[in-house]
């Protein structure tokens, strides 16, 4: 609807991964430098972590276009896979046959070990990527690191590539999980983008989508990058959702206050939220002060008899027991209770 408005053809900060809107920070350049080392080297794995939303698949994407020709790549994008799956997959993205039935660990084992020595042999390499490794189960892991054992006396067949969120990194720090671990010879965990890697990301995408760069105030863009904390899928959609505010506003310039309301809109909350809980306390603070002074005068644990009539009323004397009875104020009188008792027992016995 704002594209119209604004007269773009396209949404600018979409979230779909279209390559002309790449923008590479030192972060992300550093990231798939690891993952060309990966696929560059001759032993173990690589591993890629990152925040949800920091552009982990587009560093993958960007990876695949950018492999070398003598490279056979194998992709797994569902990574909620049987060992069996597992296997089938890398030879469906290999495309290798498999001799007997599929379903057998062995058979897909010798189909891809056999393949693999021909890719080899033929001065190509082999690399498989798993995205989403966080959701590996133990056992497919299992048999991922089974993989690397496809080997010749001086190379890995197979170069593996792990792309996850944090939760993977603390997977393979458990103590099962060492043998895989002791095999990953390069880690890159992706930070979020710095406050200055934000602005730049927001102007570089303005400029690809055909907006002017004073479409966002400083301020606003100050604010989405604050707000965002330099996760690139969140700024997409604060920006995107600005765009459309600016739009049913009929306005074409964005101010740190639309900024603001959109992220709210975005991450769920906003002033209004933010100010409900700043109350809470002072309310909650509140409504206990007469609880307390009701408790203080009723159960007068100091003996101050501060208002002596009141305090030897019967109705006083009801209020005093039902107080000892709250959770939070019954454990205090536990031993008066105890005292109680045993007084009455003894006075009972002493009855004539």
């Amino acid at each position: 609807m704002f594209q119209d408005h604004f007269g773009i053809d396209r949404n600018p900060f979409s979230n779909t991964p279209d390559p002309s809107f790449l923008f590479m920070s030192r972060r992300h350049q550093e990231a798939l430098a690891h993952l060309m080392y990966g696929v560059q080297g001759s032993s173990g794995f690589v591993l890629l972590t990152g925040e949800v939303g920091t552009g982990k698949t587009t560093i993958c994407r960007c990876l695949v276009e950018r492999l070398p020709e003598d490279v056979d790549l194998a992709l797994c994008l569902n990574p909620r896979l049987s060992e069996v799956e597992l296997l089938a997959n890398i030879c469906d993205e290999m495309e290798i046959a498999v001799k007997g039935a599929r379903h057998s660990l062995k058979n897909l084992t010798d189909a891809i070990n056999a393949h693999l020595l021909d890719v080899h042999a033929s001065g190509r390499r082999a690399v498989l990527l798993i995205d989403e490794a966080q959701n590996l189960r133990y056992q497919v892991l299992e048999q991922v690191r089974l993989l690397t054992n496809l080997e010749t006396a001086s190379t890995k067949l197979l170069q593996i590539i792990l792309v996850g969120q944090p939760e993977l990194k603390e997977r393979l720090q458990r103590d099962d999980m060492r043998q895989l671990s002791q095999r990953i010879t390069a880690r890159y965990h992706l930070e979020p983008m710095t406050p200055r890697e934000a602005r730049d990301y927001i102007y570089h995408r303005l400029k690809v989508g055909g907006l002017p760069s004073d479409v966002f105030d400083f301020d606003a863009i100050e604010e989405i990058s604050r707000l965002s904390g330099g996760i690139p899928r969140i700024i997409n959609s604060i920006c995107e959702r600005s765009l459309l505010g600016a739009y049913g506003r009929g306005v074409r310039r964005i101010d740190r206050k639309l900024a603001s309301r959109a992220a709210a809109e975005v991450l769920g909350g906003g002033e209004s939220g933010r100010a409900r809980s700043r109350m809470a306390l002072p309310i909650a603070v509140g409504a206990l002060i007469p609880v307390a002074v009701a408790a203080l005068l009723a159960l007068d644990p100091l003996e101050m008899n501060l208002v002596p009539a009141l305090s030897r009323s019967p109705a006083m004397a009801n209020l005093r027991a039902e107080i000892r009875t709250w959770p939070l104020i019954a454990p205090l009188f536990a031993g008066d209770r105890d005292h109680d008792g045993a007084a009455s027992r003894d006075n009972a016995g002493t009855r004539p």
